[in-house]
């Protein structure tokens, strides 16, 4: 794990950030972790901001992968569904397309 630390005088910035672990310690002086998929960081003035389109928080590594892992066959299952809704639908467009020319 790489720890690079954000001070607060740190350059103002934005990067993109690739499937991993962010690590932080809340103001009460806990550490958590975040575990995402591809995001975006903004750091401005004192605020750190963190988007994703998958996130999942925790304050243990092990809980955390169990969820993660549960979490993403959750996903896989909703994915394979809408690429069969999406299959159907584009089966139906083709059928359409034969009846009009007929």
């Amino acid at each position: 794990m790489v720890a690079l630390p954000l001070l607060p005088r740190h350059i103002d910035f934005v990067t993109a950030l690739v499937p991993g672990i962010l690590f932080f310690t809340t103001p009460q002086g806990s550490e958590e972790f975040l575990a995402l998929d591809d995001g975006i960081l903004v750091k401005c003035d004192q605020n750190i901001k963190v988007s994703s389109r998958r996130a999942v928080r925790g304050t243990d590594l092990a809980t955390l992968e169990q969820t993660v892992q549960e979490q993403f066959k959750i996903l896989d299952e909703q994915e394979k569904k809408a690429r069969s809704a999406v299959a159907k639908l584009e089966a139906n467009i083709v059928r359409r397309f034969i009846d009009l020319e007929k």
